[in-house]
């Protein structure tokens, strides 16, 4: 119970880095430059954090050599995802930017539990968990994509057009690749954790590979990494600590994938997201637009607990 409180929990919190880094990204108008801030700051809680439970800053020795070459790949892929949904959102929208990635990553972790991928445990993949993942996705559908159409069919008196991007269904198919990389990411960063006996170092490494490879992108982009005028003094103080969110969030994948396994902790925490982006938009938290929760949001939520429920017994 302990696990899946957890799961929730950093599923929750996720949306609200996400309004944060929004801020964030306006404020020093570059995705890249604000993805980067956020990796550097997390980076920054979990260095403080090794610290502070006595635990060290360097890989013990032999470490590479005795373990896959994989296991250093989920930072990459974490980049990789950030930069893809950035790259979707103008070919896609904002609809099919959440749903395609999330199909994906539904997907890859129902395979990875099946075959013990990434070091993994093995959970069989059966009737009754496609079922549970199929009720996730229409939960989703219910929760989050129905909901996002109306109010575009209410503001502009239609919905999105399929035709006015060229290469529809291949940007599709890279939104749904680009999930199998989250999912992936969460597995090889729990697998890298449980070799290193300790979760924090497992995220540690993680981030610290996601920030090198994002300085390399703002410099190859910007060629500084120069902050606008006015971005400390004319912003609130919360901007800057998106990354603290996301270093436990990470972190709480890390503890999770060798307990729950990558599919279970994939899906609670899609739920958990969900729930969190629900709570944002009602409130309109951390400068966020204010939607409503709306009725259909809430099936989409029970329909969602459904799924779960059958992905974690059966």
């Amino acid at each position: 119970m302990l696990a899946i409180t957890i799961a929730i929990a950093i599923g929750i919190a996720l949306p609200m880095e996400t309004a944060i880094n929004s801020r964030l990204q306006t404020t020093l108008r570059s995705p890249y430059f604000a993805s980067f801030i956020s990796f550097l700051m997390g980076t920054v809680f979990l260095t403080i954090l090794l610290l502070v439970t006595g635990h060290s800053l360097l890989i013990p020795a032999g470490f590479i050599a005795h373990n896959p070459w994989w296991v250093w790949f989920g930072g990459v892929l974490g980049v990789v995802y950030l930069t893809g949904n950035i790259l979707l959102f103008p070919k896609l929208g904002g609809i099919q930017t959440v749903l395609m990635p999330i199909l994906g990553e539904i997907l890859m972790g129902l395979l990875i539990d099946n075959f013990g991928l990434f070091g993994g445990a093995t959970h069989a993949i059966t009737a009754l968990r496609i079922i549970g993942a199929l009720l996730m996705i229409a939960g989703i559908i219910f929760a989050v994509v129905l909901p996002e159409r109306a109010r575009k069919d209410s503001y502009q008196g239609t919905a999105e057009k399929d035709t006015q991007v060229p290469y529809r269904g291949l940007w599709q198919l890279l939104g749904v690749l680009f999930g199998t990389f989250a999912a992936c990411q969460t597995s090889i960063n729990g697998h890298l954790g449980h070799l290193l006996h300790s979760p924090i170092q497992g995220a540690y490494v993680s981030f610290i590979i996601g920030a090198l490879l994002l300085l390399i992108l703002v410099l190859i982009q910007q060629h500084s990494l120069r902050l606008p005028t006015g971005a400390i003094t004319h912003n609130p103080w919360w901007i800057w600590f998106g990354g603290f969110i996301g270093a436990v969030f990470v972190l709480g994948n890390v503890y999770l994938v060798p307990i729950i396994g990558t599919g279970l902790t994939v899906v609670i925490v899609l739920f958990g997201q969900i729930v969190g982006g629900l709570v944002v938009d009602q409130f309109g938290l951390f400068s966020a637009k204010r939607n409503p929760i709306v009725p259909l949001q809430i099936v989409g939520l029970v329909v969602m607990v459904l799924g779960v429920m059958l992905i974690k017994v059966f």
